[in-house]
């Protein structure tokens, strides 16, 4: 397994990471991801340690908390093997205080996922989403006060805009508070729009991607493809709804060039796509799901070869869309393009 780092840390990450959202299963949309519980857990966690994975990540609002018991059981014994990555901010009741990340909710989010979790610290700890009502000097001092107190190593993010993020960053400077080093983002081959503003970002800012949904929210498997119906055991059927959109177009468009590669390499359609995505700029993981030990030793097969330049010139083609505003001109007009090169959206 390769290691990175993550972003301008100097935490090193495996390239590929466990999403723990499968684990615990209560709720309508978890449920539908997986029910994976402690026994079951704990294997998948003892094959992904065998392969050099060692990121687990999760969040409160998994399952109602679920997800974070479940994988706390799973590593019980060998904590310093692991790092941990979890998420707070979302929703978790309908009170005042349930959702958001204020002092107290951040104080209190982060000892709960301590008692779930079974540990003393939290490895990485993001924010769910941005919270418009708090301050950013009021969170950004409550986490520098938990990573000053051991509770925290590093902290990030998640699904945050660039003014977002930016703000915030700016905000850690002044201050001198300790700065976002990861920002965990839906990218994929039918979902490139981080790579519009967040991936320069990043780059410029030394934030490194934890990228979620590297298969397009369950389009990317292999079992959708054009002219076909839905498979009946898609989780799409329940969940897409939940997840970005993806316009069938540009999925099969898409997928068309997958099986030409598939034929090419005799890798399967999930790895080829989460391979071309550890080609690309300021990613320092990718998360990988798995509601079984089938669907994660095939996961893991992402890793230990590569594309061929000529594969990844495709893909980007099958998978660019327009442009949009302002990043039309830079690309289309000589003049802007010669001030700003585009990073890695080509068409």
């Amino acid at each position: 397994m390769e290691y990175r780092r993550l972003g301008a840390s100097g935490l090193m990450v495996p390239a590929l990471s466990f999403g723990a959202g499968t684990f615990g299963g209560q709720g309508e949309l978890f449920s539908a991801w997986g029910t994976t519980e402690a026994a079951e857990a704990r294997r998948l966690v003892d094959i992904c340690l065998e392969a050099g994975v060692t990121m687990f990540d999760t969040a409160d609002v998994y399952s109602n908390g679920a997800s974070e018991e479940v994988l706390g059981a799973a590593i019980k014994g060998r904590r310093e093997q692991v790092i941990i990555s979890t998420k707070a901010g979302l929703p978790l009741g309908d009170g005042p205080g349930d959702a958001g990340t204020s002092r107290s909710r951040l104080i209190r989010a982060v000892d709960d996922a301590l008692r779930r979790l079974g540990t003393d610290y939290i490895d990485l700890f993001q924010l769910h989403a941005f919270d418009a009502g708090t301050p950013v000097e009021e969170v950004l001092s409550t986490l520098d006060d938990l990573v000053r107190s051991g509770k925290l190593r590093y902290t990030g993010l998640s699904n945050f805009s660039g003014w977002q993020l930016m703000k915030s960053l700016a905000a850690a400077d002044r201050h001198g508070y300790q700065r976002y080093v990861a920002h965990q983002v839906y990218y994929s081959l039918v979902g490139r729009d981080y790579e519009w503003d967040l991936l320069p970002l990043a780059q410029d800012q030394g934030v490194g991607a934890v990228v979620w949904s590297p298969l397009g929210w369950g389009r990317l498997t292999g079992k959708i493809r054009r002219g076909q119906p839905l498979p009946a055991d898609s989780r799409l059927h329940q969940t897409a709804d939940y997840g970005p959109p993806v316009a069938d177009e540009l999925l099969y468009r898409v997928v068309d060039v997958l099986d030409e590669i598939a034929q090419e390499t005799g890798k399967t359609v999930p790895q080829i796509a989460i391979n071309w995505l550890l080609r690309r700029p300021t990613v320092s993981s990718v998360l990988i799901g798995a509601r079984n030990e089938a669907q994660l030793r095939q996961n893991l097969g992402a890793v230990g070869w590569s594309l061929t330049d000529e594969q990844v010139a495709r893909l980007d083609a099958a998978s660019a869309k327009d442009a949009p505003y302002p990043h039309f001109p830079y690309e289309r007009q000589e003049g802007f393009a010669r001030l700003n090169p585009p990073a890695v959206h080509t068409r």
